[in-house]
């Protein structure tokens, strides 16, 4: 099972697994005390001393043999820099390490130390790596090497978190289970602090550092991983706590992707779900190619000049640039959309009286989990249709809004202000954020859950029992997410108790965490009228989207581009194309016959602002 896991897990690094591998040398590296780990060394043949990017993993260096990263491919030869992929002390080809004295972070520090001596380095290091492979990395940078100049951490942040684990109180189930999988073996410590303790609290004290990180930092997540609202946090505090002359060197990407899955759907792949995005297909790779050739090669290349924050709009579809995550306040109005009798969302603040609708929640039979940040390698995992299964069952309650006249574009975190009750002491309420598409496909953006009994705090004085039948406010505030409804289409908000196995089931009957007891069903009710009045709170920029303020540009596509593909320009205002480079310089001009056009390109890897007009747009070619 663990060994099937792997392969699902990593798809992305071996999809030519069944290619011939590469031969690295093998080595093992000195530890300060006395163990070695086993790494794969990878060196272009020419005599040159290169830039060293070390990769970290618990997961088995083997696997890079087939795909190196950052989109390097299997020719080392053609590299400008030396691979090294090392094994986690403990794990696989290091596994005889286990249970030394050092740190990972130390352990990161000492791979960097020996690089740094050895003939084909030219002394500088950065370093690369995904979910584990990403928090190791925040670990080695808070070691402070000399050598260690930057560093590209993907859907991962250092923290542990007691939300991370426990949202709103409930236990994040088939994470923890993938997590004892991989041979993390974190569930024991877990279900013994299902409360906000002391212990909690030294642990996200120890593992919050952001002013620790003295290097650039290139943050990569995705809107359907389930790191997300981790990532952002943890680059908030780099930037606000970092050094000044670091602080504004990092740079966040998010784009339209999950943790990474079965198949294709890895960070930067072209599907995501049952959902395409060809916008942002590469776009990770060719940001950290981007980011290591400037940093570590010295390249001119404008990347000082890209923004703090690159995200990837869903729905439209397109990238925007940001000095901050979220946008500017400025930009953005809370969209409020209240639950109605009728199983509607408008702007209408609802009639007086007791409306409110009910459902049965019974643990025995629970809603199932049809994709989204998930982790575990059985289930599903980004955009899937709710309507199918979870929306066609009868223990939900949905809301929508009729079909919208203009495009929503919203950013940032989006709450379900709720007023509810139940018929027992305890039980759970959770949501589900849908886009529905014109041809009826509820498309899942993003989901959220709170135990009743949590509604106060999380410690064991916070938390208190509910009074059945008795009415309370509740706010379950959804991860961040960038989404365009686009006109003919409508926003709709799924109602449960329930979305398992991602989350633990509530029995319902008030005792104690985790423990065996009865089993019980329970009756929930969601109010909606004057004086319970339910909303949806949506922050949306509303100058974007009306006819009369749609945004005048450039359609360039595919963007990033790659060398051999050709550029696709639409929305041309004149005949002539202008390509600049970042600083401002013209670079070539050229001129069309259609405003319409395409282009076979010859542009240097880099990035580039293309006109025609007063319209403009940014290109990466990678």
């Amino acid at each position: 099972m663990k060994h099937a896991i792997l392969i699902l897990m990593f798809a992305s690094v071996a999809s030519g697994l069944f290619a011939q591998p590469m031969s690295p040398d093998e080595v093992y590296i000195p530890m300060r005390d006395g163990d070695s780990l086993a790494a794969d060394l990878y060196i272009p043949q020419t005599e040159m001393q290169r830039p060293t990017i070390l990769v970290q993993t618990p997961y088995n260096k083997f696997f890079f043999r087939y795909n190196l990263p950052v989109g390097f491919g299997t020719n080392p030869d053609t590299l400008p820099y030396n691979f090294v992929v090392m094994d986690w002390r403990g794990f696989y080809a290091s596994s005889d390490a286990a249970g030394g004295e050092s740190t990972r972070g130390e352990d990161g520090y000492d791979a960097i130390e020996w690089i740094s001596q050895q003939s084909w380095s030219d002394g500088s290091v950065g370093t690369w790596g995904a979910s584990a492979l990403g928090k190791v990395q925040f670990m080695t940078a808070e070691e402070h090497h000399p050598a260690h100049v930057c560093a590209v951490p993907m859907v991962a942040s250092p923290e542990y978190n007691y939300q991370m684990y426990y949202p709103n109180g409930v236990y994040r189930e088939e994470y923890v289970e993938q997590l004892d999988g991989l041979g993390f073996g974190m569930s024991l410590w877990l279900e013994a602090h299902p409360y906000h303790d002391f212990l909690w609290t030294y642990v996200e004290d120890s593992t919050w550092a952001p002013g620790e990180i003295s290097i650039p930092t290139l943050m990569i997540g995705g809107w359907y991983d389930h790191a997300t609202e981790w990532v952002l946090k943890y680059f908030d505090g780099m930037r606000t706590q970092s050094v000044d002359s670091i602080a504004n060197q990092h740079k966040l990407m998010m784009g339209p992707w999950a943790h990474g899955s079965p198949g294709q759907q890895a960070l930067g792949s072209l599907s995501q779900g049952t959902l395409e995005f060809p916008e942002a297909e590469g776009a990770s790779d060719a940001y950290a190619q981007a980011f290591f050739d400037y940093h570590l090669l010295h390249a001119y290349n404008g990347w000082p000049y890209n923004p703090a924050v690159r995200y990837f709009q869903m729905g439209e579809n397109q990238w925007y640039d940001s000095e901050s995550w979220p946008p500017p306040s400025d930009f953005f109005t809370d969209h409020i959309l209240y639950l109605q009798a009728d199983g509607s969302l408008s702007q209408n603040i609802p009639a007086a009286g007791d409306s409110c609708s009910s459902f049965l929640y019974d643990p025995r039979n629970p809603s199932p989990t049809i994709g989204g940040p998930t982790l575990h390698a059985d289930l599903l995992q980004g955009p899937y249709d709710q309507a199918p299964v979870v929306e066609a069952r009868d223990d939900i309650l949905i809301f929508d809004t009729g079909v919208l006249q203009y495009p929503l574009h919203m950013a940032g975190k989006v709450q379900a202000e709720l007023y509810v009750s139940g018929n027992r002491t305890d039980t759970d309420f959770a949501v589900r954020l849908c886009d529905v598409y014109p041809d009826g496909r509820s498309m899942l953006l993003a989901d959220g859950i709170f135990r009743m009994r949590f509604r106060n705090g999380f410690s064991t004085s916070d938390t208190s029992l509910i009074t059945p039948g008795e009415i309370y406010p509740l706010t379950i505030t959804l991860p961040d997410v960038a989404q365009t409804f686009p006109a003919g289409h409508r926003i709709r908000l799924d109602i449960t108790s329930s979305n398992y196995p991602r989350f633990h089931r509530n029995i319902n009957d008030g005792g104690p965490l985790y423990e065996p007891g009865d089993t019980l069903t329970a009756m929930n009710r969601i109010y909606h009228n004057a004086d319970y009045p339910s909303l949806l709170r949506i922050p949306v920029n509303s100058s974007v989207g009306k006819p009369s303020q749609k945004a005048q540009g450039l359609n360039l596509y595919p963007n990033p581009l790659g060398k051999t593909q050709k550029l696709h320009i639409e929305g041309l205002s004149d005949n002539t194309i202008r390509v600049y480079n970042l600083c401002g310089r013209l670079i070539k001009t050229l001129q069309t016959e259609h405003r319409n056009q395409s282009i076979q390109h010859n542009l240097p890897r880099g990035m580039y602002i293309i006109k025609s007009g007063n319209a403009s747009q940014k290109l990466m070619v990678r």
